[in-house]
């Protein structure tokens, strides 16, 4: 069933466990998380960067956005598990407008690179045309350093905990995202990961709504050799070691972003389907040993995430 974010996000909250938001980019990422979670009993959010509704429309956000929201809810309402669509990193108005006019279940103001004061005000607005529309809405304090998609920083910028009860209490947002060490991309740390987890629980105690971690992909090993011994070359990835994510999820964390380590799940399988049958040239076979690894990922995030069995 098709839901909004926010439900799924409340219920998180009150009960102490995270959802994990996978981003997608075509109808096979979608069928593999989807048949995970169902496996799972769990609830699940897909995100689409403004890349990905750019992709699908051709260039044309209005058309990418409606594709999206035809794909997904179609599917979900098949389901007997909560589903929900939201827009990753909103920078682009125009992107934002055309989500919630398509029915996207939240969306996403990222003005974090903005001063406090001027993303105050960019995120209070774009909250009062979602929530005329029953969109919910995240928006992010602080900066992550790394590469994604549309979404660039050379460095991290923490959340400022005081801030974020201000933010929060004047804009009216659903659920925000603190930056708190994490960074985006495959290529997160030089050394050890290094997250402020003092700063995410006052964020906690004086927002008391949903918060979200971005820059989260975990980066599985076996993956990484798996595409590497096939062609690929990640060496260096490196991303959050599940325990770390687990203590952030004790700690308030009730959605976690996963776009990383599907792609490189993803490429795996693909690398070694394309490999091994080299005379293969029908897609939806040579998709399929890479479809069944994201399974395997969303699987074992909604495992440790808490989120099994919480499709009620």
């Amino acid at each position: 069933m098709y839901v909004n974010t926010k439900d799924i996000l409340e219920k998180a909250s009150k009960e102490f466990y995270a959802v994990p938001a996978f981003n997608i980019n075509n109808l096979e990422f979608l069928i593999a998380i989807l048949e995970g979670a169902v496996e799972k009993n769990a609830p699940v959010i897909i995100e689409t960067s403004e890349g990905a509704i750019k992709y699908a429309g051709n260039g044309d956000p209005i058309r990418g956005a409606k594709f999206f929201v035809n794909l997904v809810k179609g599917y979900a309402d098949t389901l007997n598990i909560p589903v929900a669509l939201h827009l990753d990193h909103g920078k682009n108005l125009e992107y934002i407008a055309a989500a919630i006019k398509a029915g996207y279940s939240s969306v996403m103001i990222d003005a974090s690179h903005e001063p406090f004061e001027e993303n105050l005000k960019i995120t209070k607005e774009v909250v009062k045309w979602a929530h005329a529309a029953g969109v919910s809405v995240e928006a992010e304090l602080g900066q992550l350093a790394g590469i994604e998609d549309n979404v660039s920083a050379e460095e991290n910028v923490l959340v400022d905990p005081q801030q974020a009860k201000i933010f929060v209490e004047e804009t009216g947002v659903d659920f925000l995202a603190p930056a708190i060490g994490t960074s985006h991309g495959a290529f997160k740390f030089k050394g050890e990961a290094k997250l402020d987890f003092e700063r995410l629980e006052k964020v906690k105690k004086l927002t008391n709504i949903p918060l979200v971690l971005h820059g989260a992909s975990s980066v599985p090993a076996k993956y990484v050799e798996l595409a590497e011994k096939y062609g690929a070359d990640l060496g260096g990835a490196k991303g959050v070691p599940a325990e770390e994510i687990k203590k952030c999820v004790k700690l308030g964390i009730n959605k976690v972003n996963t776009d990383t380590d599907l792609r490189i799940a993803f490429l795996a399988g693909l690398r070694k389907n394309l490999t091994e049958n080299v005379k293969e040239f029908d897609p939806r076979k040579y998709f399929k040993e890479g479809m069944q690894f994201v399974k395997d990922v969303v699987m074992d995030r909604l495992e440790f995430l808490g989120a099994s069995g919480k499709a009620i």
